[in-house]
Order: C-alpha cells, then sequence, then structure tokens
C-alpha cells in the first residue's frame, strides 16, 4: 500500500467520524425502525403554554357588524 491511499483513507475516515459526530449534536428528530422518536434533548426544551381563551375570536368585529346592520335597517 503507498502512502497516498492510506491518507486518502485516513481522510475518509475522519470525514466520516465528523458527519456522525454532527448529526448527534444537532438533537434533531430520528426514524428509528418506523417510529418518529424526539431528540434526546426534549426534556430540557422550554414548554411553551398558551392559556384557554375564548373560543370566539372576533367579538369585536361582530359587535361592529351588528351595530351597522342595525343602521342599515333604521334607514
Amino acid at each position: 500500500m503507498n502512502a497516498t491511499g492510506s491518507t486518502s483513507r485516513l481522510k475518509v475516515a475522519f470525514c466520516g467520524l465528523a458527519l456522525l459526530l454532527a448529526a448527534g449534536a444537532t438533537g434533531c428528530q430520528v426514524s428509528v425502525g418506523g417510529q418518529t422518536l424526539p431528540s434526546p434533548y426534549y426534556l430540557d426544551d422550554d414548554v411553551q403554554y398558551f392559556p384557554q381563551g375564548t373560543e370566539f375570536k372576533l367579538p369585536r368585529e361582530a359587535a361592529a357588524m351588528k351595530a351597522a346592520r342595525a343602521e342599515e335597517q333604521l334607514r
């Protein structure tokens, strides 16, 4: 084996190792056996809480439309 071949293999091995380390460090979702598994850091993620609000999101617009209809019926 010559020096060029061993250097080339070493570079390929190093690049493969770097790629594996980069993929493991990103913490993205993984698909294993048909299951989508979360990142290993999902327990450290900040939880966003949205309190329950009213079901109807446009009460002012509805009131304005009702007032406009009532005003139009007076004419």
